[in-house]
């Protein structure tokens, strides 16, 4: 006999960042079908008018996540539509790609207040009122970068670490407070984000993006890239009461691509 697993988490408020397309977008979709009543942002406002259609209830405000004014924005307005939420998913596309010698100083920069700013400031808005509800959910979506860094990926190597250590530094001052705080780490992804990565790495081996999707998909030993839904699936279940006792966890979800134990 199939026994299905309820998450138990029917009726919870999330605030999903980036979520106009790609991973942002599933995991959205996978809460909005657990039962959650969903706030979507996104900086493109066409791109969130057409993902707030596709997810029956939702909302969604504009927001560029590297900017506080508009983290603030789309906290109050969540608040406003569908009340204090208590699940907090941060995402955001990734830093430029190349070589670290050839990164600005304004590059860095803006992926320090994109990739690692933007789940502080979140993080700050939202865990007061889950702590005292004594019930929350914060996951970080980040990438298997922050465990096996990439030489094209600097920036986002080097921040997706440290939010590692954030994750843990989180999940010790919240979780008496019935408050657990997990990071997901995405391997090779089928999304917009891979297709610009195949093509940098195409013109830097003179062969084809094709090709290079190819041999990233060979690499992994599943032996293919991951859906988005596939990634939503392990965010949505980190979100669930199933889950409560898994807390300062950075889950991989890579098809066994990470060497590093752990």
């Amino acid at each position: 006999m199939i026994v299905s697993v309820e998450l138990g988490i029917t009726g919870r408020r999330a605030m999903v960042a980036a979520s106009s397309k790609g991973i942002g977008l599933a995991v959205a979709k996978e809460l909005a079908a657990e039962g959650c009543r969903v706030s979507l942002c996104a900086r493109t406002e066409s791109n969130l008018n057409d993902a707030v259609k596709s997810i029956e209830g939702s909302v969604g405000t504009v927001c560029d996540v590297s900017r506080a004014e508009d983290i603030e924005r789309w906290f109050e307005q969540t608040k406003e539509r569908i009340g204090h939420p208590e699940i907090l998913v941060t995402n955001t596309g990734g830093p430029p790609a190349g070589n670290w010698t050839e990164m600005t100083d304004v590059q860095w920069q803006d992926g320090f207040d994109s990739t690692l700013m933007n789940i502080v400031r979140l993080s700050r808005l939202v865990s007061p009122g889950m702590r005292e509800n004594g019930w929350g959910r914060i996951v970080h979506i980040t990438s298997l970068v922050a465990k096996q860094p990439y030489d094209i990926l600097p920036i986002s190597s080097t921040l997706r670490a440290g939010i590692s250590a954030l994750t843990r530094l989180q999940a010790d001052e919240l979780a008496r407070d019935g408050v657990t705080v997990n990071s997901v780490l995405p391997g090779h992804t089928m999304t917009d984000r891979q297709l610009h990565l195949a093509e940098v790495r195409a013109e830097q081996r003179g062969t084809t993006p094709e090709e290079a999707l190819k041999r990233q998909a060979e690499e992994v030993p599943v032996g293919r890239l991951a859906d988005a839904s596939e990634i939503a699936a392990a965010v949505a279940f980190l979100c669930s009461d199933k889950a409560a006792y898994i807390t300062g966890v950075n889950l991989l979800v890579d098809g066994g691509l990470v060497r590093a134990p752990g």
